[in-house]
């Protein structure tokens, strides 16, 4: 437990052998449940989970064995097909509901994130200050050099769109996947229903605002290995790009359209519509000789810029309407001084399960009734 509240740990896997055995085996005492899940790995990550939740269980039972088996501190899932990060996170986050814990974070298993710095993200969701935390690693000049300049464009990009998307203006790294929400915030954004691949955290952030729930943005240094990226960028950029453009639309016309109307939704309108019509004006100009090119060029600009004009209004008007929702939060030279958190060995986080347990805890999701593996 951390500071009175049970904390529960999603470990979500895909292809990360030789990584995600030291991420379950480092996770801080105060953890008190981890649902480690494998995404149908091809290589030996499957056997590597359960070997550390064995390990780690075994230990747990002999220091507090009434225990029992039925409350293993490491759970093991895996997917009988591969349903991608945003489907492992979501079973994770579903076993933490039906357990009852009260903060549910999550560590990727590449090895990317300190769990040092793990009570820096639970810490305000567990003291009721925010209902979701999420990692940054965009927030000095020392993380800039860190990274690859393809990895820093597509970083500072996606920071863009997704602040448009979803209303976050202030928030940075929107793909950092070093987490932490609620329980209560899980059931109000109703997280099935999300994005299944790499465009989860995207998604979530977008269902996240519509409830005009208040997140931290928790600035931490980053950390790269030899790990490698298993995401296809053929098909994750223009997916990730309609989800992004999807939520946008649904945002406006949930929030200032059927919730309370704002005059943003004609900035925005027009000045998508105007801008359109001064970027074709412009090609019909330049395609046709019979249209003076100077006047027609300059009516294109003109038109344009008024576009340009009304969608920065728009933009600052939906920037003043959702101020004051992120919480960022420099890095720290250490991770938190001062008192440890409270560690109670002895509160079990639920015994009901949902699906059967092998003696490592660990067990095998399948498909809903009705559900195709296709």
């Amino acid at each position: 437990m951390y500071d009175g509240r049970s904390v529960g740990v999603v470990v979500p896997a895909y292809n990360e052998e030789g990584h995600v055995g030291d991420v379950i085996e480092t996770m801080p005492d105060y953890v008190d449940r981890i649902y480690a899940v494998d995404d149908a790995s091809t290589d030996g990550t499957w056997e590597e989970i359960r070997e550390s939740a064995r390990r780690i269980n075994d230990r747990a039972s002999q220091s507090v064995p009434e225990r029992g088996a039925g409350a293993s501190r490491v759970i093991t899932i895996q997917h009988e097909r591969n349903r991608g990060a945003g489907a492992a996170v979501k079973t994770g986050y579903s076993r933490g509901l039906d357990d009852g814990v009260d903060v549910v974070a999550v560590m990727d298993g590449d090895g990317q994130m300190d769990p040092a710095h793990l009570e820096r993200i639970v810490a305000p969701v567990a003291a009721g200050e925010v209902t979701y935390a999420k990692g940054n690693r965009l927030s000095s000049r020392r993380d800039y050099e860190r990274m690859s300049r393809w990895r820093l464009f597509g970083n500072v990009l996606l920071t863009l769109l997704t602040r448009i998307s979803s209303g976050y203006w202030e928030v940075s790294d929107p793909q950092n996947g070093f987490t932490a929400i609620s329980n209560e915030g899980l059931r109000r954004v109703r997280f099935d229903r999300l994005y299944d691949e790499y465009g989860f955290l995207n998604h979530l952030l977008f269902a996240l605002n519509l409830d005009r729930e208040e997140i931290a943005d928790i600035a931490h240094p980053s950390v790269y290995g030899d790990e490698t990226s298993t995401i296809r960028y053929s098909t994750f950029v223009p997916r990730l790009s309609a989800l992004l453009a999807q939520n946008f639309v649904e945002r406006i016309g949930r929030s200032y359209v059927l919730r309370q109307f704002h005059p943003l939704v004609i900035c925005y309108a027009l000045g998508a519509t105007v801008t359109l019509t001064g970027i074709f004006g412009g090609a019909y100009t330049l395609a046709s000789a019979g249209v003076d090119a100077f006047l027609g060029g300059m009516l294109s600009v003109s038109v344009g810029a008024l576009g340009g004009l009304l969608l920065t209004l728009g933009m600052w008007f939906d920037v003043s309407e959702n101020d004051d929702l992120v919480r960022s939060v420099p890095e720290s030279p250490e991770p938190s001084p001062g008192p440890k958190p409270q560690v109670d060995a002895d509160r079990e986080v639920g015994r009901d399960q949902r699906f059967p347990v092998f003696q490592d805890g660990g067990e095998v999701t399948r498909p809903a009734e009705g559900e195709s593996d296709d």
